[in-house]
């Protein structure tokens, strides 16, 4: 049966349905049609692959003629799509975001910060928060990066001798029983903090224990000593009950303390003298707060609630730190030598930050402000903090500009330029600026030469810094952000704290980089029989013999064959949860979106269905609640979608947990989808995406296009898409066919000419 016949006999159903095919008219009369209207055509590809069209209940062709046609229609659209030119959008203004800010200045100054305590939150769009588009700019976000230049300048120096107070926050489900990985041995809960002390002088630590009713300290265990180190060496020792069990909510507060200026680690811990039975009769909860100022599930333990760092007292300028060190790579010894060393520092410090050789005007500027610096404060180092702020501030800085070539026509596709290649590539794979080696190679015009640009992306990729890659693609695709503000319901999951929560964000992106980094197949992201656990998350996941606070991998045997790459991760399962129960609603969406590509139509206005246990009335299992779906003719059509793929997870309880009784009754795990494929449970939904791997490594393929070059894409990016994924299948998937794919792709590596704007229309905007 050809396309045509295909499409007339099983497809008839959907022309014109909005749910189908976004309300698009659908006659035509072949595949070979529709390479005419991609936009409709990428609609029914989606559908068919995922198995989606006919609609449920309605006559459909076998699993490999629904693939063939789907294939043909991809085809006619790759046809076409290949005698056209590229299409990539013309170069516009890319503010950096706040994640590529604080690397930014990491790189530029040898400084960490958190850009946070700077500047307002960036908004997303598309699944992340680098796109150009909704990184826009106000009058209140400048005047944030002005106040955020002078601060981080004076930081950088070490000439912030103003005392002032930080304040750090255990998590209000903290648990504090074991040994936290990064303290000194021997010790047992506490709080470590990573901070950067403005400069040289003395500074104070108070504590304050974890608070109940009335501000009183809890935990009964006396005798406790609580110590105080700053990279690891004692520093202070309190007498808890003494110090601070006795002062309620005020905490106690240390001598002054000498310390340098710069970045150090504080250790708060207990030292680890008492040891409590927790017997099957006194068994204490994981999580030993329950709910925020109660008592309630309490350990004995004390737990350290806050700290504060006040400070500098008896302050005075830094003379070496580390970000000193990164900044002053001469020092003049005499007057004579200063604007020769300035020139230097200058030259070195805007190639770093505007991504690109200094030029003589940027100097002359950069120049200027450093001799009214010098004046105003009377010495070399008061001239160097006015450049670096006047850098800071630069909008060659603060934001990404692509310069169009004057002698290519409007509308024309056009290669970038080496030096913005290397820009690009830095904020794609570290989220930051070009190292020396990219600078150098890019203004040698030698970048873009392929087996140049492969080694870089290998380098770039064996770089520490390729970890921003991990965190901030996995954390927004896969929402491995979401689980921080995951808060289970306390009276159902006791157990759930902030170790656990932790534990959870650190074992994807443990597996995500291996996939990376050991170049793995990307269908391994659906299959690896390995993972990452501390002790903590092993005794959530029922894995024994795993002591420790350090994460290690382990294999997967048998019994744990249920965790499984990304579906068996409990943060996945947990952020695709209500507070007290699962929703194999959002669970099953979840699926369809994550590793398929589908988004299923939103639901009806005005429709709110309660599942949660009615008090008084037989509890009963999440299959049985979710029934309603099917007798309401206003769920039924689409809830048939998804909610099969959610009850296959039916066995993870709400935070991640395994499971196989659910109200007293045996958990049915089995869902039937549209196409009526049976999946039997979370290895059947497995198997089920492995059968779809095509979809699944264009779902990674997109996602990581669209977070590579900072704008959504549209039905005309597909055949793109498809054409990194087919290649990407030459080498089995591995993970750097895909990144090489996208940097070598016309997307990344090119722009279009924009048409000039008319008189009238600059008019016309200048009066708006």
């Amino acid at each position: 049966m050809d396309s045509a016949a295909v499409i007339d006999k099983y497809c008839a159903v959907c022309h014109n349905s909005s749910d189908y095919a976004g309300g698009v008219d659908l006659e035509f009369a072949d595949a070979a049609s529709i390479g005419g209207r991609p936009q409709v055509g990428e609609k029914m590809i989606k559908r068919l692959r995922a198995g989606m069209m006919p609609p449920a209940g309605k006559a459909r062709p076998d699993y490999d003629t629904v693939q063939l046609l789907a294939q043909s229609l991809e085809q006619s659209i790759d046809k076409i799509a290949a005698t056209k030119d590229p299409h990539p959008l013309a170069p516009g203004l890319h503010r950096l975001n706040r994640t590529e800010y604080t690397n930014a200045i990491r790189d530029l100054l040898d400084l960490d910060i958190d850009a946070a305590k700077f500047l307002p939150s960036d908004d997303s769009s598309h699944g992340f928060d680098n796109m150009a588009g909704t990184l826009t700019t106000s009058p209140a976000l400048m005047e944030a990066y002005l106040s955020a230049a002078g601060n981080i300048s004076r930081l950088a120096m070490g000439t912030d001798t103003a005392p002032t107070l930080a304040v750090f926050d255990a998590p209000h489900d903290t648990s504090q029983n074991e040994y936290v990985e990064g303290l000194p041995f021997g010790t047992r809960g506490g709080m470590l903090i990573e901070h950067e002390f403005p400069a040289d002088g003395e500074y104070t630590l108070t504590v304050k224990g974890m608070t109940g009713y009335f501000t009183a300290v809890l935990g009964n265990v006396k005798g406790e000593q609580l110590e105080v180190t700053v990279d690891g060496k004692r520093v202070y020792l309190y007498d808890w009950d003494r110090e601070i069990a006795t002062k309620r909510g005020d905490g106690g507060k240390t001598p002054a303390l000498p310390i340098k200026a710069g970045f150090h680690r504080i250790g708060v811990a207990f030292l680890a003298t008492s040891d409590l039975p927790d017997t099957a009769i006194d068994k204490s909860f994981q999580r030993t707060m329950n709910s925020p100022g109660s008592i309630s599930g309490y350990t004995f333990y004390p737990h350290v609630g806050q700290v504060f760092i006040e400070g500098p007292f008896k302050g005075t300028v830094a003379t070496d730190t580390q970000s000193r060190r990164a900044i002053f790579e001469c020092y003049p010894k005499k007057v004579s030598e200063e604007d020769r060393c300035a020139r230097k520092i200058i030259s070195t410090l805007t190639t770093k930050a505007f991504r690109r050789p200094a030029s003589d005007d940027d100097i002359k500027v950069m120049t200027a402000f450093f001799h009214s610096g010098r004046e105003q404060g009377g010495n070399f180092d008061s001239g160097i903090e006015a450049v670096i702020q006047r850098i800071l501030i630069d909008p060659d800085f603060i934001y990404r500009a692509e310069i169009e070539p004057a002698k290519v026509a409007p509308g024309t596709p056009y290669q970038i330029s080496d030096l913005e290649l290397a820009s690009r590539l830095s904020f794609f794979l570290w989220s930051s600026i070009p190292d020396e080696e990219l600078i150098n190679l890019a203004s040698a015009n030698k970048l873009h030469k392929p087996k140049v640009l492969k080694q870089q992306v290998d380098r770039m990729i064996a770089d520490p810094r390729s970890q921003a890659l991990v965190q901030n693609f996995t954390g927004q695709w896969l929402n491995i952000r979401g689980i921080a503000a995951s808060e289970p319901a306390v009276n159902v999951f006791p157990d759930f704290d902030s170790t656990l929560r932790d534990a959870f964000k650190r074992e994807v992106e443990l597996f995500f980089a291996s996939i990376i980094q050991e170049d793995r197949s990307v269908i391994d992201l659906l299959t690896a029989d390995y993972t990452f656990v501390n002790e903590r998350l092993a005794k959530h996941y029922g894995i024994p013999d795993i002591y420790g606070p350090q994460f290690r991998r382990v294999q997967l045997g048998p019994d744990q064959d249920m965790r499984r790459g990304l579906l068996g991760k409990g943060a996945l399962l947990t952020i695709t949860s209500e507070a007290a129960r699962t929703s194999p609603v959002k669970r099953g969406k979840w699926f369809l979106q994550t590793f398929l590509g589908v988004s299923p139509p939103d639901p009806p206005p005005g429709v709110i269905i309660k599942l949660d246990q009615v008090t008084g009335e037989t509890p009963k299992t999440m299959r049985a609640r979710l029934q309603i779906h099917s007798i309401n003719p206003t769920c039924a059509t689409c809830h048939k979608m998804f909610e099969p793929l959610g009850l296959a997870m039916e066995n993870f309880d709400p935070v991640g947990e395994w499971r196989t009784i659910e109200v007293g009754t045996p958990i049915d795990s089995l869902g039937i989808v549209t196409d009526g494929t049976r999946v039997e449970g979370i290895k059947g939904l497995r198997d089920l995406a492995v059968r779809k791997h095509e979809m699944f490594v264009e779902v990674v393929t997109k996602n990581l296009l669209t977070y590579a070059i900072g704008r959504g894409l549209d039905y005309q990016d597909m055949p793109l898409v498809r054409s990194l994924t087919h290649n990407a299948a030459k080498d089995n998937y591995k993970f750097s066919s895909l990144i090489m794919g996208v940097v070598q792709s016309p997307a990344f590596t090119m722009n279009m000419k924009s048409a000039p704007v008319s008189l009238s229309a600059a008019n016309s905007m200048e009066g708006e």
